[in-house]
């Protein structure tokens, strides 16, 4: 499923579950939208679980040749998902943590 999202396969399963327990429950419109709220989460998951999987091959060995489009930082951090502003998140109250 090379390019491909799975939220789709994802609602249909949520969806197909949640009117079978809908059914034999006499409770078909709660368990209908959880269904599909269960089903997008659950494709969300397999999209993230498949993205790990494809970054993991990428990082397995190779001959050091270019970084992937995006590039990465001094730290290894992939910058092209990285939305930080580079803070440690610290508040004007002296929360946030830090260093030593």
């Amino acid at each position: 499923m090379e390019g491909r999202s799975a939220i789709g396969i994802g609602i249909g399963l949520g969806l197909s579950i949640g009117v079978a327990i809908g059914v034999a429950t006499d409770d078909l419109a709660l368990w209908l939208s959880l269904g599909i709220a269960i089903g997008a989460g659950m494709g969300v998951a397999f999209d993230q679980q498949a993205a790990r999987k494809r970054k993991q091959g990428d990082n397995s060995g190779g001959d050091g040749g270019a970084a992937p489009l995006g590039g990465s930082d001094s730290s290894g951090r992939d910058k092209s998902f990285d939305t930080s502003d580079g803070s440690d998140g610290g508040g004007g109250d002296g929360g946030g943590g830090g260093g030593d």
